[in-house]
């Protein structure tokens, strides 16, 4: 009988070779299918966030929360125990134990001092601008609910590094991709920045206030109805004579809007 003869070193890194090329090839692919089933996910905790906002209207007279600042809309929660377990985070927030940051979220010892919410943490943020401010305040610019129209083009809730902005069609995009502070010395503008962040792909993940949830790319959020007085057509959209040689060297390659 023949005695039977095993592989020979060669033919074992002939094979090991061919399995590293394979998983070389494969690799990039699935780190692409794993990133788009993450923005499927926070896709759908945002039309999870906009049905219970859209619920807290439809209960008020289609009016929103009150709002003097970013964070009211969180003490909404303090009032539906059952909603706390909606999730804050975006799959692609990579340091949810820190604060800020293009991938990084909010909360923690940041947090105003009366916060007493069981959610601590989160990585989404409303656009201020949909806050029902009272008469005797300063109200312009505020949708105050959802009875106005054109309501697909109008933020609601979205990937944020902090818990709120207010968009203003004059602000500055960021310098440097994870730029969130503006460098004008006044926190109330650029607040852009803080929702113009690269988690999906040159793209970022809102739900308006139709209750419609869409992926925006990132030059695409300055062409959106921030608030009522907004400038859908300002320098730094293409109606606006924007070029791609305007945008800082890290968005120049994004697509146009």
């Amino acid at each position: 009988m023949k005695k039977s003869r095993g592989f020979t070193l060669i033919e074992l890194l002939v094979v090991i070779a061919i399995i590293a090329l394979l998983m070389a090839i494969l690799m990039p692919a699935l780190q692409r299918v794993k990133k788009q089933a993450r923005a499927a996910v926070c896709l759908a905790s945002l039309r999870q966030w906009g049905t219970f906002f859209s619920i807290y209207m439809e209960e008020n007279n289609n009016q929103f929360v009150y709002g003097d600042s970013s964070g009211e809309w969180r003490y909404v929660l303090q009032d539906r125990p059952r909603e706390r377990k909606l999730t804050v985070f975006c799959p692609e927030a990579a340091n949810p134990n820190k604060t800020g940051g293009t991938y990084g979220a909010w909360g923690g010892e940041s947090l105003d001092a009366d916060y007493v919410m069981q959610i601590d943490y989160g990585s989404y943020g409303l656009n201020r601008w949909v806050y029902n401010r009272k008469k005797n305040q300063d109200s312009k610019g505020y949708w105050k609910g959802n009875n106005v129209r054109n309501t697909n083009q109008i933020p609601l809730f979205q990937d944020c590094s902090w818990y709120g902005a207010g968009p203003q069609h004059v602000d500055l995009p960021p310098e440097y991709e994870g730029q969130t502070a503006s460098t004008r010395g006044d926190w109330r503008v650029d607040n852009m920045r803080r929702v113009c962040m690269n988690r999906h792909n040159a793209a970022t993940n809102i739900v308006f206030l139709d209750i419609s949830v869409r992926r925006i790319g990132l030059k695409e959020l300055w062409t959106l109805k921030w608030n009522t007085n907004y400038d859908t057509t300002s320098v730094w959209t293409k109606a606006g004579g924007a070029l791609a040689s305007d945008w800082p060297q890290w968005m120049r390659s994004f697509k146009d809007y």
